[in-house]
């Protein structure tokens, strides 16, 4: 999606083979979506809300990269990510104030739990901070249209690990979408260091 807003927004030239990295790596995504059923209509079954919902993320996720080349590279990384959590935060609160309007009832006990507490310090300091910074690092070294492919890993990863820790019984479409994601990141490198060389 990156490479589709760059190319069309910014006009940004996207070579051959980018373009085919892209088609490999996504065709990966979509098969693991799909569960491996591109052919009929069961596929389609597959898809749950938080299918919907990570499509959605992913959408506002590629405008977020693609609008990073506007960023003043003056401004330090730290200093942009403490911004940018703190706007959420400021976006996110009527929310959390209309929730605790509808559910006057609501018990805080559980937030006060030794196990919240050590998941929510996770969340801060490497999901949150550490990822956003190191993401903005890279793209603003390697720039969006080739850093974008990179985001194909997630869906990978997550599969990856559910069934090491989930017990999720593996697939072909599994091994498939695995070759196809990172064939499509491959294509994409090589193009980079290709042109590196020529």
């Amino acid at each position: 999606m990156v490479l589709m807003i760059n190319r069309l927004i910014f006009h940004d030239r996207v070579s051959a083979r980018n373009w085919w990295g892209v088609i490999f790596s996504t065709a990966g995504v979509l098969l693991l979506l799909l569960h491996g059923n591109l052919s009929n209509a069961e596929g389609l079954k597959g898809f749950s809300q938080g299918d919907l919902w990570a499509m959605g993320s992913a959408l506002s996720w590629a405008v977020y990269c693609s609008l990073l080349r506007n960023k003043d590279r003056r401004i330090p990384a730290n200093a942009f990510v403490a911004v940018s959590s703190l706007l959420g935060a400021l976006i996110l609160l009527p929310v959390v104030i209309f929730w605790l309007w509808l559910h006057p009832a609501t018990s805080f006990a559980a937030y006060h739990d030794i196990a919240f507490l050590t998941g929510l310090a996770y969340l801060v300091i490497f999901p949150s901070w550490l990822a956003y910074l190191f993401w903005n690092k890279g793209i603003a070294a390697i720039g969006a249209t080739r850093g974008e492919i990179y985001t194909h890993i997630i869906p990978l990863s997550g599969g990856i690990l559910s069934i090491v820790f989930l017990h999720t019984q593996p697939h072909l479409y599994h091994l498939l979408s695995s070759l196809l994601i990172l064939t499509g990141i491959a294509i994409c490198s090589f193009a980079k260091k290709a042109a590196a060389y020529s």
